[in-house]
C-alpha cells in the first residue's frame, strides 16, 4: 500500500520543476508502481480533482470549513491562519506550517508517512462527499481534522490543496495522459481515445496497466468528451475548404450530452458534470421525444424569453448551477432542446460513422420538435442566408460540418467549423478579484485574469477586467466567487480558486512588464462567463503570443 507521504514527495518534486517532459517522467515512474485501486485515484489527484468530473460525488469543502478544521487540528487560531495566508498566499503552505507548529520540532518531520496511505486519504474524502443533511458540516470537519492530525507537514500541504481541489503543481490532463502511456508502454493515441470515451483518467490508467485499453468504449451513463469546432474566417473560404457542408445554426445556448436507457435519463454539461436534477424539462423532452431504448445524444439547451429570442448565456448558467428551487427557476428561465448528433444507439457505438449516417439515425428516433434544422449545401449564398437567419433570431452564427466526418470525441478539428461575427476574444482563467468602492463596496467589481503557460502548466497574469459588468451581474459574480476565495490579498484584493473562465473581448494585446505573462489586454471587456468550460480549455499563453504577433502586421512574438 503506497503511503500518502510518497505521493506528497512526488508532488513536491513536480512542483519544483518547470519542464513538462520532466514532470511526465516523474509521474510515469510513480504510476508504474501503483496497484489498481491506487491507480483509480492518483491520476485525478495530481490534476487537483478528488473525483472525475462525471462522478456523482462532489467534495464540497469551502475555504472556511478547511481553515476551521486546520485550526482545531493544529491548535492555531483563525487569526493565525489568516496571517499565514496573507503572508504565503497558499493554503498548502498554511497547512504545513500549522501542522509543524502544532508538534514538537523534533517530531514534526517524522510523524506521518506510515499512518496515512493514498487510499486512506481518498476514503476520507469519499466520506466527506457522501455527507448530507444537517450533520454534514460536522462530518466534514471530523474527517478533515483526522487527516490533518495524522499528517506530517508535507502531507498536510497537499491534503489541504486537494480539499480545495487546487494542487498548483502544473499538471493537467495532457501530462497525465502522456505519463500513463509511458508508464505502461501504451500508445498515446489509445490512451487519449480511452480518456475521451470515459472522462476518467483513473479508469484509463487501470486499463492501460492491464493491457485492456481497447475495451474502453462509449457506454450509457458514462459521458464522453464532446467533439469541438474551430473558428472559420469566413463562409466562402471555409466552404471552399470543406466542399459540401451540413449547415446548422450555432445556437446561443449551452451544450448538453444526454444518456437514455429506457426511462432513465442522465444529462451532462460541456464539462461532463451531471446536471440532470437542474434540467427537468430537458429530461421530459427526451423521455417524450426520443424513440430509442438506449442512446447518447448531443445537443444544445437554449433559454428563450417572452419575446421568443434567446436569453443571455448567463441566464442559462443559472439553470445549470441551480440545486434548489429548480421548478421555480425553470418557470422563470424555461429551456428548449435542439439535438444535432447521436453517438450511440441501441447498444451500437456510432463514433466512427459519418455525420450523414448519424444524422439519418437521429432523424429516425427523435421528434422533429427537438431537432436542430440542418441544410446540406455547397452554395456560399445559401450558407450566408442561413447565417443571417441565425443572427436575426438572436443566435451566434452557423456551424459548417463535413457530412463525411466521424465523431472525433474530445478533438477540435476542421471537420466542424463555426462562423460568428468577427470579434476577437480570449477565454481566460479568473485567479483574483478586487472589491468595489462606494455603492459597489459589497461586491467583487473587477477580476484578475490569467492564461496557462503550456510549458510550465502555471497560470500567468494578463490583466484585469471590470468593464461589461452591470449591477445585476456584480451580485451574481460575487455569489459565484464567494466560495472560491482562497485568501485575502493586500487591501481590496482577494485570491480565488482558478475554476471559472471569462470570455473577454479586447481592442489590442500589448507587451507589458506589469504582468507575469509579459502581455496585457488593452480595453478588456467581459463578454460572458464560461463556467461551462473546463480549466484546460482556457486559451494558452501561446495563443496570446500568437494574437499579439499577428495584430498590426507583426511578424512574430519577439518583434515590435
Amino acid at each position: 500500500m503506497t503511503s500518502f507521504l510518497g505521493f506528497a514527495e512526488l508532488c513536491k518534486k513536480i512542483e519544483e520543476i518547470s519542464g513538462s517532459i520532466e514532470k511526465t517522467d516523474l509521474l510515469a515512474s510513480f504510476l508504474s508502481d501503483l496497484d489498481g485501486a491506487e491507480l483509480s485515484v492518483v491520476p485525478s489527484f495530481v490534476t487537483g480533482s478528488v473525483f472525475p468530473a462525471s462522478s456523482k460525488h462532489l467534495l464540497g469543502v469551502g475555504p472556511s470549513t478547511l481553515y476551521d478544521a486546520l485550526a482545531k487540528a493544529g491548535g492555531s487560531s483563525t487569526k493565525e491562519i489568516q496571517d499565514i495566508l496573507r503572508r504565503t498566499g497558499d493554503v498548502g503552505a498554511v497547512a504545513a506550517e500549522v501542522v509543524a507548529k502544532g508538534r514538537p520540532s523534533t517530531l514534526s518531520s517524522f510523524i506521518g508517512g506510515d499512518s496515512l496511505s493514498i487510499l486512506d486519504v481518498y476514503s476520507r474524502f469519499l466520506e466527506i462527499a457522501r455527507a448530507s443533511g444537517k450533520r454534514s458540516q460536522g462530518v466534514k470537519m471530523k474527517h478533515l481534522r483526522y487527516l490533518f492530525a495524522e499528517a506530517g507537514p508535507l502531507e498536510a500541504r497537499y491534503i489541504a490543496r486537494l480539499a480545495l481541489e487546487d494542487m498548483r503543481i502544473g499538471v493537467g490532463e495532457g501530462i497525465v495522459r502522456d505519463a500513463i502511456a509511458k508508464a505502461f508502454a501504451a500508445s498515446p493515441d489509445d490512451v487519449e481515445r480511452g480518456y475521451n470515451f470515459t472522462g476518467d483518467l483513473g479508469l484509463v490508467a487501470r486499463r492501460a496497466k492491464e493491457g485492456r485499453l481497447f475495451e474502453l468504449k462509449a457506454e450509457i451513463g458514462r459521458p464522453i468528451k464532446m467533439m469541438l469546432a474551430t473558428i472559420g474566417a469566413d463562409i466562402p473560404g471555409s466552404l471552399a475548404e470543406m466542399g459540401t457542408a451540413a449547415v446548422e445554426w450555432k445556437f446561443d445556448g449551452s451544450r448538453v450530452q444526454i444518456h437514455k436507457r429506457g426511462d432513465e435519463i442522465e444529462i451532462f454539461s460541456r464539462r461532463l458534470e451531471r446536471v440532470t436534477g437542474s434540467l427537468p424539462e430537458i429530461v421530459s423532452f427526451v423521455r417524450e421525444g426520443v424513440r430509442a431504448e438506449s442512446a447518447i445524444l448531443d445537443g444544445e439547451a437554449v433559454a428563450r424569453g417572452e419575446d421568443g429570442r434567446p436569453l443571455p448565456f448567463q441566464e442559462i448558467l443559472k439553470r445549470f448551477r441551480r440545486k434548489y428551487k429548480v421548478e421555480r427557476t425553470a418557470r422563470l428561465i424555461p429551456l428548449e432542446l435542439f439535438l444535432f448528433d447521436i453517438v450511440y444507439l441501441g447498444g451500437r457505438s456510432l463514433i466512427d460513422e459519418p455525420l450523414r449516417e448519424r444524422r439519418r439515425l437521429l432523424e429516425e428516433v427523435a421528434d422533429p420538435k427537438i431537432l436542430a434544422a440542418q441544410m446540406v449545401t455547397c452554395d456560399p449564398e445559401v450558407v450566408a442566408g442561413i447565417y443571417q437567419e441565425a443572427i436575426v433570431a438572436g443566435h451566434e452564427g452557423v456551424m459548417l460540418k463535413s457530412p463525411a466526418s466521424p465523431y472525433a470525441a474530445g478533438k477540435r478539428g476542421k471537420n466542424w467549423v463555426k462562423i460568428k461575427p468577427v470579434m476577437e476574444t480570449l477565454d481566460l482563467v479568473v485567479v483574483g478579484a478586487r472589491w468595489g468602492e462606494g455603492r459597489r463596496a459589497t461586491y467583487l467589481g473587477s477580476f484578475r485574469l490569467a492564461s496557462p503557460d503550456p510549458d510550465t502548466g502555471r497560470l500567468e497574469d494578463v490583466g484585469w477586467v471590470a468593464t461589461g459588468i452591470n449591477d445585476e451581474m456584480l451580485a451574481e459574480l460575487t455569489d459565484l466567487f464567494r466560495d472560491l476565495v482562497l485568501v485575502s490579498g493586500e487591501g481590496m484584493e482577494v485570491e480565488v480558486k482558478p475554476e471559472v473562465i471569462f470570455e473577454v473581448a479586447f481592442e489590442e494585446i500589448q507587451k507589458s512588464k506589469s504582468y507575469s505573462s509579459g502581455y496585457a489586454l488593452r480595453f478588456p471587456r467581459l463578454a460572458r462567463v464560461r463556467d461551462d468550460k473546463a480549466l484546460e480549455e482556457a486559451d494558452s499563453l501561446e495563443r496570446v503570443a500568437s494574437l499579439y504577433a499577428t495584430q498590426r502586421g507583426r511578424d512574430g512574438p519577439g518583434s515590435g
